[in-house]
């Protein structure tokens, strides 16, 4: 019986993984982790009577799980982490927000550690596809926007599979020239860019998490997307990381790095 930590258990998210890790035989929820909870109301997040509640970091226990999964917030993913594997847990981590330094830190920490974990931009089947579909398109279509639709309450953007769609298509997109005669009468109005590929971040109520990849050829267009209507189809992805964690070298970043 694996025993699983969640942060953020509170959360959206972290409710979604809360039922699922409930729902594992052979897995064992034994504590959680998110600013508010306490014992006295962790009975209405779903949480049993024998799982420990934290509030902060410095309070949890050492033993108290094997593996980490971390849904909280972009500013405290990375310190989560950190304290996951400098403590001997294998974390699983669905939270955005790490710079690709703070990833590789991580990553070789895990190393030293000796401790197998996943970092996922996104645990939906369809976002990976579509990361995976977009970067086999972009070897032919090098001209390329990226249109991410979120939930008015995320607190970043881009989003991080929206950022990470970006480079990987930036590992195989053919050079090529742009119009740099181009200019904005509204600051802004081109969306950001990451290395030539414009990325528009949207954020309304109503909208869950979705994303386009736009190419633009000589008469022709291709446009992929993905839809995620409910978080309950995250948990597919949380699902395969939760059976493999343990059989990985070190921290993976990538869900589509593990299928």
């Amino acid at each position: 019986m694996k025993k699983v930590l969640i942060a953020g258990a509170t959360g959206a998210m972290g409710q979604k993984a809360v039922d699922l890790v409930n729902s594992l035989p052979d897995f064992q929820l034994t504590a959680a982790l998110a600013p508010h909870l306490t014992a006295d109301n962790k009975a209405q997040y779903q949480l049993a009577e024998t799982v420990a509640t934290y509030q902060q970091l410095d309070q949890v226990d050492e033993a108290i799980a094997d593996i980490w999964i971390d849904f909280t917030l972009p500013d405290a993913v990375y310190s989560n982490v950190k304290f996951a594997l400098e403590h001997n847990f294998m974390p699983i981590v669905g939270t955005t927000g790490l710079t690709d330094d703070q990833q590789a830190e991580l990553v070789k920490l895990s190393e030293e550690k000796q401790l197998g974990g996943l970092i996922a931009a996104n645990f939906g089947m369809s976002a990976v596809l579509l990361m995976k579909f977009a970067k086999e398109a972009a070897e032919y279509f090098p001209d390329v926007e990226i249109i991410e639709m979120h939930h008015g309450d995320k607190k970043d953007a881009p989003s991080g599979t929206a950022l990470s769609t970006a480079k990987l298509i930036d590992q195989v997109r053919p050079k090529h020239e742009t119009n740099s005669a181009e200019t904005e009468s509204l600051a802004g109005a081109r969306g950001g860019d990451y290395h030539g590929i414009k990325i528009h971040a949207v954020r309304l109520p109503g909208y869950i998490a979705h994303e386009q990849v736009l190419f633009g050829g000589a008469g022709e267009a291709l446009t992929i997307r993905q839809d995620s209507f409910d978080r309950q189809s995250f948990m597919s992805g949380v699902k395969v990381a939760l059976e493999k964690v343990d059989q990985l070298p070190h921290l993976v970043v990538g869900l589509e790095n593990i299928l």
